[in-house]
């Protein structure tokens, strides 16, 4: 449970300390006169104000102090057991258990209250990132075991003698393939930790994002022709500053998806526009579209929804992923609009101005 503590509540607070000091005063310094005109009553004596006047201020010093070790005595059993709870969560948390709560009774104020907070703050963000750590685990560890199994399945096939030439080419072939999807999950974990690192400097520099659609659209060729698509390119002039190499990643991770969900002989259209300081850049194609569901998850990592009615059935889920950061990275967004059936767009949105 998150406390706040507001300016007129430590107001309060404060002015209640101010006011248990006072009455402590109080106490201590008419215990004090009262002691010391019974001590002269009882006992004569010839001194004079001054002196008389030292003694009391004195006693009632030495009273004040005694009452305010009284009420520490008093109140410290509470404090042991509170710094106790918090020093007791500190080493559960220092040995991964990250689901300590403190104060859920909301028992403790002040200070001692926002640092518990602060404590179970943290504790949040940490089995935040724990569970999200465990998630990348399983998928990774999934997106690995599928194309073993296939692989090792395969192999242990073709140690036997009956098997024909055509055979022997036919599994070799699905090696191969599963041998290239490992090889680009790895990769594609790689880009991922580079563009998530906080240490990695990317360089920027200006060149014409036109020119890089149509290159990118060329090495596409084989496969666009292979599926007898056709392919229309809409840009214009645009100037841009930002890393090629990295941009070049979003068209080739859209285009190549666009070229695997489009069915044979479909359309597929490329435009770019400059919209006020920003550069827009389309890509539509006529393709077995995304459900509303998919569309609300589709950038996240690994995620593939339904393999019958995504376009994301293949792959590993990370090429979308891949496309979110560098365009984040960027300044820009990234948006999809899509129906089952009718085709998808994505569209991207990437700043012109010189700042980037």
């Amino acid at each position: 449970m998150n406390r706040k503590i507001s300016k007129t509540e430590m107001a309060v607070k404060g002015s209640g300390a101010l006011a248990l000091l006072f009455l402590l005063c109080c106490v201590a310094f008419t215990a004090a006169y009262f002691l010391t005109r019974w001590f002269y009553e009882t006992h004569p004596v010839s001194w004079n104000d001054f002196i008389v006047q030292l003694v009391n201020w004195g006693l009632g010093l030495f009273i004040l102090i005694l009452l305010g070790f009284v009420v520490s005595i008093v109140t410290r059993p509470k404090q042991v057991v509170v710094w106790n709870e918090m020093m007791a969560a500190l080493r559960r948390i220092a040995k991964g258990d990250f689901n300590v709560v403190i104060d859920q009774e909301g028992k403790y104020r002040g200070q001692i209250g926002e640092f518990v907070d602060s404590i179970n703050e943290m504790t949040q963000e940490l089995r935040q990132v724990e569970r999200l750590r465990q998630q990348f685990i399983s998928d990774v560890s999934h997106e690995i075991q599928s194309p073993l199994t296939s692989i090792r399945g395969f192999a242990n096939t073709l140690q036997r003698e009956d098997l024909s030439r055509e055979e022997q080419r036919r599994y070799l072939s699905i090696i191969e393939k599963e041998t290239v999807r490992l090889s680009r999950l790895s990769d594609n974990l790689m880009k991922l930790t580079s563009l998530e690192s906080d240490h990695v400097e990317w360089e920027k520099q200006r060149y014409r994002l036109d020119t890089q659609l149509e290159h990118v659209v060329l090495s596409c060729e084989p496969q666009w022709l292979d599926k007898e698509l056709d392919i229309e390119l809409d840009t214009e002039p645009c100037p841009i500053r930002a890393n090629e190499e990295l941009l070049s990643q979003i068209w080739l991770n859209l285009l190549h998806n666009a070229i695997k969900f489009t069915p044979h002989g479909g359309s597929i259209r490329i435009s770019l526009k400059k919209v006020e300081d920003a550069a827009r850049v389309e890509v539509f194609d006529t393709g077995i579209g995304i459900s509303q569901e998919d569309q609300q998850r589709i950038f996240e990592r690994f995620y593939k929804g339904d393999k019958q009615r995504t376009r994301t059935a293949e792959g590993n889920g990370l090429g979308l992923s891949i496309v979110h950061k560098i365009t984040e990275l960027h300044g820009g967004t990234v948006k999809v609009k899509s129906s089952p059936g009718e085709g998808t767009v994505f569209e991207v949105v990437l700043p012109l101005h010189e700042s980037l």
